[in-house]
């Protein structure tokens, strides 16, 4: 039995953390077509990663600047860490969507 609700608490922390460093897609399919997912994925991928979860795995971030109005990715640290900028609107054309893949966790 844990002892009061810090240690549980601290318990679920460590546990939700221990999931998402382990945590592999476990099917992957293409966009058929855009939606805002679409052009967030479209996002985290030109920058070198899967998406969101991988990106705060390696980052290890919390929070991701995000368009307030759109709700899309503003900015993304690449793995060299450069930085890739976006613009508010839609950036993934739709020749572009059937490359975006979508994972499945």
């Amino acid at each position: 039995m844990l002892p009061g609700p810090v240690r549980l608490s601290s318990f679920i922390k460590m546990s939700c953390a221990s999931y998402l460093r382990s945590a592999r897609p476990k099917a992957m399919s293409r966009a058929k077509q855009w939606t805002d997912e679409v052009e967030n994925l479209y996002r985290f991928q030109q920058a070198g990663y899967r998406d969101e979860l991988e990106y705060k795995q390696i980052k290890q971030v919390e929070m991701i600047d995000r368009w307030p109005e759109t709700g899309f990715v503003k900015k993304l640290q690449r793995r060299d860490n450069t930085f890739y900028y976006y613009n508010r609107k839609r950036e993934c054309e739709d020749k572009e969507v059937h490359k975006v893949k979508v994972y499945a966790y």
